[in-house]
Protein backbone atom coordinates (compact mmCIF):
# COMPACT_ATOMS: atom_id res chain seq x y z
CA UNK A 1 0.00 0.00 0.00
CA UNK A 2 1.47 3.21 -1.01
CA UNK A 3 1.52 6.00 1.47
CA UNK A 4 1.94 9.93 0.64
CA UNK A 5 1.71 12.98 2.43
CA UNK A 6 -1.16 14.95 0.94
CA UNK A 7 -0.09 18.24 -0.87
CA UNK A 8 -1.77 20.44 0.89
CA UNK A 9 -2.13 19.56 4.45
CA UNK A 10 0.55 16.86 4.78
CA UNK A 11 -1.30 14.06 6.14
CA UNK A 12 -0.20 10.67 5.41
CA UNK A 13 -2.75 9.32 2.68
CA UNK A 14 -3.60 5.77 1.09
CA UNK A 15 -3.46 6.02 -2.69
CA UNK A 16 -5.13 2.65 -3.22
CA UNK A 17 -8.82 3.17 -3.60
CA UNK A 18 -8.34 6.78 -2.69
CA UNK A 19 -10.73 8.87 -5.56
CA UNK A 20 -9.03 12.82 -4.65
CA UNK A 21 -5.37 11.49 -4.50
CA UNK A 22 -2.67 12.63 -4.59
CA UNK A 23 -5.08 14.90 -1.40
CA UNK A 24 -6.24 13.03 1.49
CA UNK A 25 -9.86 14.41 0.79
CA UNK A 26 -12.15 16.20 -1.62
CA UNK A 27 -11.80 19.59 0.79
CA UNK A 28 -7.58 19.29 0.16
CA UNK A 29 -8.60 18.84 -3.52
CA UNK A 30 -11.23 22.17 -3.25
CA UNK A 31 -9.00 24.25 -1.96
CA UNK A 32 -5.84 23.36 -4.04
CA UNK A 33 -8.06 24.13 -7.56
CA UNK A 34 -9.07 26.86 -5.54
CA UNK A 35 -5.78 28.41 -5.23
CA UNK A 36 -5.04 27.93 -8.67
CA UNK A 37 -8.15 29.89 -9.78
CA UNK A 38 -7.45 33.00 -7.64
CA UNK A 39 -3.75 32.81 -8.94
CA UNK A 40 -2.49 32.60 -5.65
CA UNK A 41 0.03 29.68 -7.51
CA UNK A 42 1.98 30.94 -10.05
CA UNK A 43 4.35 29.82 -13.03
CA UNK A 44 6.41 33.04 -14.07
CA UNK A 45 6.43 34.51 -17.45
CA UNK A 46 10.45 33.94 -17.93
CA UNK A 47 12.83 33.49 -15.52
CA UNK A 48 14.82 36.70 -14.54
CA UNK A 49 17.63 37.02 -16.92
CA UNK A 50 21.07 36.38 -15.57
CA UNK A 51 24.08 37.86 -15.93
CA UNK A 52 25.80 36.38 -19.52
CA UNK A 53 22.21 35.88 -21.26
CA UNK A 54 21.29 37.69 -24.09
CA UNK A 55 24.15 38.80 -25.36
CA UNK A 56 24.54 40.12 -28.98
CA UNK A 57 28.28 40.45 -29.12
CA UNK A 58 27.69 44.30 -29.00
CA UNK A 59 29.42 45.99 -26.25
CA UNK A 60 27.49 48.28 -23.72
CA UNK A 61 28.08 51.31 -25.49
CA UNK A 62 26.50 49.98 -28.46
CA UNK A 63 29.44 50.71 -31.08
Amino acid sequence: MMVRPCPLCRTPTSWEGNPWKPFCSERCQTRDLGAWASERYAIPDRPAQEEGEGWSGEDEAGE
